[in-house]
């Protein structure tokens, strides 16, 4: 009786509270991120340190703008993460239609080849890439953030299994009875009936532009030309540096982030569980 009763009441309620003590613990960071963006670097690091919202909101947005060309900082953000979305969409379906379902030499061969590629560690192709970059000429060019990944081994491989098990394969070969072309069956076939995995690979894609940090680094060399990421780390010094507005710069860079993760997290969540169940 007493085990009826633990599994009926309590613990539907000890689930619950143990996933509110979760995310209270995960949005704890943006709480005191939003909190100190509002005060001084002094009243940051009072003890006990603040716990509300402060008044110095418009004296750290007016260090930043001093200090940093942030607003033209922003638009670059946006402009590469918008790029780069778009270009990874285009070239990642693509990929996952040729991949899954037509029919070439080497097909498995290739694919095995770029899957093999999601095994290096990022860090090593810091200095091909710089030389690369340097070679076309594309060094402090927003270019070489967004073309050299428009093709990422993931993104090929969430479209190519989304394509095999989403996209009837009789309806295509029907439409190449009909006479269409490769690419009109993409565009007028498939492309529409990738719409959940083109949603979540686009958030995703997005994300991962928007928060990049490394690439910037790697190529980027004039102030007016720095992504976010990289533009707020310019203002960290080792004496003086202004956390306050460093919190607020910080702040609003994360609100398109999460007005953009409320607006389509069912749509990551479909296109990510999509074939899971059958």
């Amino acid at each position: 009786m007493k085990s009826r009763f633990f599994e009926d009441r309590l613990a539907p309620w000890a689930a619950y509270a143990l996933v509110g003590l979760g995310a209270l613990l995960m949005l704890a960071p943006f709480y005191f991120m939003f909190v100190f963006a509002t005060h001084s670097r002094t009243e940051i690091f009072d003890l006990p340190p603040p716990l509300w919202f402060g008044n110095d909101l418009l004296a750290n947005l007016k260090i930043l703008t001093e200090r940093l060309p942030f607003w033209r900082n922003l638009g670059w953000s946006l402009y590469v993460a918008l790029a780069s979305t778009a270009l990874t969409l285009l070239f990642c379906s693509m990929a996952g239609y040729a991949f899954g379902l037509m029919e070439f030499r080497f097909k498995n061969a290739l694919f095995t080849l770029v899957m093999a590629t999601m095994l290096l560690p990022s860090f090593m192709s810091m200095i091909p890439t710089f030389m690369i970059m340097d070679a076309l000429g594309w060094i402090d060019q927003h270019r070489a953030l967004y073309i050299p990944g428009a093709a990422s081994a993931f993104g090929i491989f969430l479209m190519r299994q989304f394509v095999a098990s989403a996209v009837p394969r009789e309806l295509v070969e029907a439409a190449r009875m009909d006479g269409c072309g490769e690419f009109g069956i993409y565009w007028r076939i498939v492309l529409p009936l990738l719409k959940p995995a083109l949603g979540t690979l686009g958030l995703i894609t997005f994300i991962g532009s928007w928060n990049n940090f490394i690439g910037p680094l790697i190529v980027m060399r004039s102030a007016d030309n720095y992504t976010l990421p990289l533009a707020l780390r310019s203002l960290q010094s080792p004496v003086n540096t202004e956390w306050g507005a460093l919190m607020a710069g910080s702040a609003i860079a994360t609100i398109p982030l999460i007005v953009l993760f409320a607006l389509s997290s069912r749509q990551l969540i479909a296109g990510l569980t999509t074939g899971a169940v059958k």
